[in-house]
């Protein structure tokens, strides 16, 4: 259901210029707006413009805003614990890993803050992983033009130079080849010993919604099988039901060792998680690895709550239907329109390619009451709520639509 055009103003504490930031570090090129509050898949700022949100916080908002179910039980936990520390049992650990391993079929999960710390835990897994067989500097297997965070380790896996100019020296023990490129791989087997792990994300959402195809990730299924490597499949961003099944991965029908989640688990409290399966499950001990606010109640009972939601709603169902709606729709308006490349991604993970740099679509999409993101220059990313209707998604469609083929229209701009 559509949410009002307006709702109660908002609270002065909130109110006043967005731009008015002097003591906050410029590490974001932010647009001039303050969100004040949301509704369902929207948005309202200071001034009291409603957005429809396409972007879902990137990819974080699972259940959208003020979700009717969540809110309450949130409520209910901040009334009795927040945070205890990992000195004593979290009961809701166990509840939120016990779901997670009934989903994935793996085995057990360490819990943490964000999509970057549980892609760091992952890459101190495959090192130790690499160590307990004998081999001192182990080598883990990245992607060019993958992300997976901003930390030093985390940089240094990820294939963007942009991203990593100005933190070298990188961390080593990487060895980068093209996604979807099996012969790449089956060379690294040959000429790199030390490898232990493939490291890739089942989509590249910073790289600009590009998946890996189901062919290709059993392909690597099976060369980790066949060399005794680890598959560390970097979900954080496609998984918790976005392309319309529990994780990307089980299109292909496979299964990996390591799997880091985020995002969406927590629908907007964060949270971070990292799921093994046999092969790695037992790799890390006591004092091996830790976190202070990891695992804390609120965040537990985030991911507990937003699994049952997701499950009760059925909204692995609707992220796969209104994806299809949407990347139907998109390429209906948009297939002939000169300077479109291509329409790509999985259920509600959607790449829009056109042929030039189009962070201009950011601004002009707010303009026009619509949150979208641009990513690897040139891709329009949609990320929007899994509980977005069809009717809203054809509102973003009639919004972005004409947007796109108006910038399209206009001269290319030279540097």
């Amino acid at each position: 259901m559509n949410a009002p055009e307006r709702l109660p103003a908002a609270p002065a504490s909130v109110a006043g210029p967005a731009s008015a930031e002097p003591h906050v570090m410029k590490t974001y090129a932010r647009l001039p707006i303050a969100l004040s509050h949301g509704k369902g898949c929207w948005l309202w700022d200071t001034e009291g413009k409603r957005y429809l949100d396409g972007l879902g916080g990137i990819a974080v908002n699972t259940l959208g805003h003020d979700h009717p179910k969540l809110v309450p039980a949130l409520h209910d936990q901040i009334t009795k614990l927040i945070h205890s520390s990992n000195y004593y049992l979290v009961p809701l650990q166990e509840t939120l890993a016990a779901k997670l391993v009934e989903l994935s079929g793996m085995t057990n999960v360490f819990f943490c803050n964000s999509g970057l710390e549980a892609n760091e835990a992952a890459l101190k897994i495959a090192r130790k992983f690499g160590h307990d067989q004998g081999i001192d500097r182990p080598e883990i297997v990245v992607y060019e033009a993958a992300f997976h965070g901003r930390s030093i380790a985390t940089l240094s896996a990820t294939g963007n130079p942009k991203v990593q100019a100005g933190f070298g020296p990188l961390v080593e023990g990487f060895v980068r080849v093209p996604l979807n490129d099996s012969a790449a791989i089956e060379k690294v087997a040959t000429t790199n010993p030390n490898v232990v792990a493939i490291f890739l994300e089942v989509i590249q959402g910073e790289g600009g919604i590009r998946p890996a195809t189901v062919e290709y990730l059993q392909e690597v299924r099976r060369i980790c099988d066949q060399h005794g490597w680890l598959l560390m499949l970097d979900e954080v961003q496609c998984g918790m039901g976005r392309t319309g099944k529990w994780f990307a991965h089980q299109w292909a029908g496979i299964r990996p060792d390591v799997m880091p989640l985020a995002k969406g688990l927590g629908s907007g409290v964060p949270i971070g998680a990292v799921v093994c399966g046999p092969r790695a499950a037992h790799v890390m001990g006591p004092g091996n690895h830790g976190t202070t606010f990891g695992g804390n109640p609120l965040a537990m009972r985030a991911g507990v709550e937003t699994l049952r939601i997701m499950e009760e709603d059925g909204l692995l169902a609707n992220a796969a239907a209104v994806g299809s709606f949407l990347h139907d729709a998109f390429v209906r308006e948009l297939g002939s329109v000169a300077g479109v490349v291509e329409v790509r991604g999985h259920g509600l993970m959607i790449g829009i390619e056109l042929d030039r740099p189009c962070a201009p679509l950011l601004t002009r999409a707010a303009e026009a009451g619509l949150m979208i993101s641009v990513t690897a220059e040139r891709v329009v990313r949609l990320l929007p709520a899994l509980i977005i209707t069809q009717d809203e998604a054809a509102q973003l469609v009639a919004i972005l639509c004409p947007l796109i083929a108006a910038f399209l229209a206009e001269p290319v701009s030279t540097p």
